[in-house]
Formats: C-alpha cells, structure tokens, sequence
C-alpha cells in the first residue's frame, strides 16, 4: 500500500518517472526538490532497485522505432509452466513475461535490433518447448508511456509524440541500449555512461535530450515494480472490437482513470480475434474490476465483446534488448 511507503521514497517514485534531470548530477537536483541530500537520494534509490521496489532509473523507447517486439502468448500444461518460463525467460530480449488467467496463460514480450531477432527467438522457443507462440505485434499505440501513478502524480496519461527516426546518429543504438538497461545509480551517472562507451558525458546528456525531443525515447525516468508496492491486481483486458471503431475507441480507453496502457494489436484469424488491449493496475482484484466496469461503460466501447487475463506470477521484468552489442552479451 502506498500509506506504508515513506513519504520521501513516494516522492522518487512518483514524481521522478518522467522528466528525469538532464544535468551532470540529477541526483542533486532531485534532492533540491525532497528535502534531503543527494547521498540520501542516491542510496533511497539503490535500496528500491536491490528490494525489487523498482526495475531501474532509464528510458523507454516508443515500440518498433529504433528495435522490434512483439507480444506473445502460449497455452502451457500447469506441470510445465516453470520450465517453460525457464526457456522463455532465458532467451535475449525477453523483457516482460508473466503467467495470466486464460486458456493462454504465459505471456511475454520478446524485443530485440530488428524483426529477424524476434522470429529468430520465437522460432527458437518454439523448437525448444514444442508449443504453439501466438504471435501479436503492436499496430497503434495509444497510451504505451509506461508511466505508473502512486499518487495522482502522474495525471493524465501524455499525447503519444509524433517520432522523429531521422534524427538517429550513429552510435544512439548503444546509447539507447544503455539507457534501457538502467543508469547506474551513483553521483554522475551520465559520466559512468559516457566512459563506458568512450564518448563525453556532455555528448551523452546532449544525444539524450535529442532523442527524448525526438520522441524515440518515450518516458525517461523511474521505472517501478507495482506488484512490489502493493498494486497486486494486473489485467490485461483484450477487446474484440470492429476495426473501425479503434480510432475512437483507444484515446477513450487511454484517457480513463485507472488504465495505464492502450494500444491496437493485430488479430489473429480463427484464433484470437482481440485487437485493443488496455492494462488495468489495482492494489485488489475488486478495484481493477470496477475500473473495468467503468471503461466499459464508455460510449467508444458499448457492447463490445472483452476478456480479462489477471496476471499471477511474474517471471521477468527488465529493460528491451536494442543493440546488438547486447545480443552478443
């Protein structure tokens, strides 16, 4: 619950998922803003990533910008779900996977440099586990910020920016992959990056405030775990609606208090018909339902058919695989 949380460790969480400071010591400037000192921030913030309050302090980019993913899903008998997991989480660029109430049951998202990766490691699941993966790649984001509100910190979820891939440069790929994986949280993190792949940390904070107004980084910020700071209750609700209601139906659904994620997938025929999914994140399963029940009274989506999928394991959690510098780690 939040009430448990300290209140200054509420502030980092809350207030620090965007926006994060683009200067030499962010950690400083935060501090300026909490009423303690940058050691205090520095070490409040390591304590939260080493007890799983948060995954990282970093970026997440728009989706299948400057790397690929996909979602999939697998029906997996209930005496093989650890060791598929296993094979699943194993495999690189496997960033979210989770166990879900349905007849598909496992869940995850595989990222990767580019679209051959990610067939490459459904391919190789596939072969491994000798099961079917449900292949459902993103076609339209509404609301993929990420952002997660404590506190009614956050507000409103943001307009989805419009994304400039012409401005990459060389080099922004490992940046980025860097970025992903989580700044190191010490006192110039900026510089710790920027020694690491032989740049200056001027150059760094400069390409990262570039990609940010480029819209290729998507959130910069805090990264939290929910299910770690009590919102245990994870819907993922699917909707099988007409294709030409999407239009009005994802700013809708994007827009409504309680949903954290919104986007069109692509349907598979005769097999999965949904292609709007939205998340619902609640400290009990009763409070995501009843922000269910009030989406689905919305206009955009009156009778439209939907199923629920609680999720009731999580297996993995990390930043996605977009160099190939990474692949090869």
């Amino acid at each position: 619950m939040t009430s448990l949380i300290d209140p200054i460790d509420l502030t980092l969480l809350d207030n620090w998922q965007r926006d994060f400071p683009l200067v030499p010591r962010p950690f400083e400037i935060i501090a300026a803003g909490t009423n303690c000192s940058e050691g205090d921030v520095i070490g409040r913030l390591q304590d939260m990533a080493a007890n799983g309050r948060i995954t990282r302090v970093g970026a997440t980019c728009a989706p299948n910008t400057v790397s690929a993913s996909t979602l999939a899903a697998m029906s997996v008998p209930h005496d093989r779900i650890e060791a598929v997991a296993g094979i699943v989480g194993a495999q690189p660029g496997i960033n979210h996977s989770y166990l879900r109430e349905n007849y598909r049951n496992l869940w995850f998202v595989a990222t990767g440099p580019d679209r051959e990766h990610v067939n490459g490691v459904l391919d190789t699941i596939r072969d491994q586990t000798q099961l079917a993966v449900l292949d459902l790649p993103i076609i339209r984001p509404f609301n993929i910020d990420l952002g997660f509100s404590l506190n009614g910190g956050l507000g409103r979820p943001p307009v989805p920016r419009p994304v400039r891939l012409e401005r990459l440069q060389e080099g922004d790929d490992d940046l980025l992959q860097a970025l992903t994986t989580g700044l190191p949280i010490i006192q110039r993190p900026y510089l710790r990056i920027a020694e690491h792949l032989g740049r200056t940390e001027e150059d760094v904070l400069e390409r990262i405030g570039r990609l940010l107004e480029a819209g290729i980084i998507s959130r910069f910020g805090v990264i939290v775990r929910h299910r770690a700071l009590g919102w245990r209750a994870n819907a993922m609700v699917v909707w099988d609606i007409e294709p030409e209601r999407i239009a009005s139906a994802g700013p809708a659904l994007a827009a409504h208090p309680g949903v954290t994620l919104c986007y069109e997938r692509r349907p598979v025929a005769g097999v999965w018909p949904y292609r709007l999914y939205c998340m619902i994140h609640g400290r009990s399963r009763s409070q995501a339902l009843d922000v269910l029940i009030q989406a689905s009274r919305l206009p955009e989506v009156a009778g439209v058919r939907h199923d629920v999928l609680f999720s009731t394991r999580c297996f993995k959690q990390t930043g996605a695989l977009i160099s190939r510098q990474g692949v090869a780690a």
